[in-house]
């Protein structure tokens, strides 16, 4: 009887240890990437990582962008007219070994910002899961996710989640804490969950 027991625990102990297997491998398998001015995008991309795991990586530009509110939208909006793609201080090594890839973004100019258009554009994401998530200043994502699309044509592109952040032209930045955070966390519960995707 003991020896049958043991069987059983050790048995038990067996398919413990290969789920956990399978749950670090599925979070080894996940980067999370955004880009943050007000740290709005960063919440949410936080409370991701809290939720499926991953490596976790905010874009950077070479250059940064400047402080003055005024001045950062008249650059961005001549980066766009001319298509310009500014040079990123970000580089992530082994990108392909990431299946699903989490892509983090602001509203600016009702569409993607410069930066991430630059890092879709030189990083190669053919058969990649990516997942796209957005805050804005209440406009909502623009062309920002069908901007994506476009760049990740042989990407399979599932469902993004987009969420009110901060109104940065108001002085209104980091809006995404305390019982807004909470709001916002059961959001990204539920959207996780209808895109199958969890720790």
């Amino acid at each position: 009887m003991k020896i049958t027991q043991l069987n059983k625990l050790i048995g038990l102990l067996v398919i413990v240890f290969m789920m956990l297997g399978v749950q670090a491998n599925a979070q080894e398998n996940i980067a999370i990437v955004y880009l943050s001015r007000t740290k709005n995008t960063e919440a949410v991309a936080k409370l991701i990582h809290d939720k499926v795991g991953g490596y976790l990586v905010a874009l950077e530009k070479q250059d940064k962008y400047p402080e003055d509110y005024q001045e950062i939208v008249a650059q961005v909006d001549r980066e766009n007219e001319e298509g310009y793609l500014p040079p990123l201080k970000t580089k992530i090594e082994n990108l392909e070994t990431y299946n699903i890839i989490f892509i983090g973004f602001p509203t600016w100019d009702m569409q993607l910002p410069p930066p991430m258009k630059s890092f879709l554009t030189e990083n190669d994401l053919s058969d990649k899961i990516i997942v796209p998530f957005n805050t804005n200043a209440g406009f909502g994502v623009g062309k920002g996710f069908d901007q994506l699309i476009k760049l990740c044509p042989d990407s399979e592109v599932v469902k993004g989640l987009s969420v009110e952040g901060g109104y940065e032209k108001k002085g209104v930045y980091l809006s995404i804490k305390g019982k807004r955070k909470d709001e916002v966390s059961r959001k990204v519960d539920n959207w996780l969950k209808e895109i199958g995707i969890s720790r």
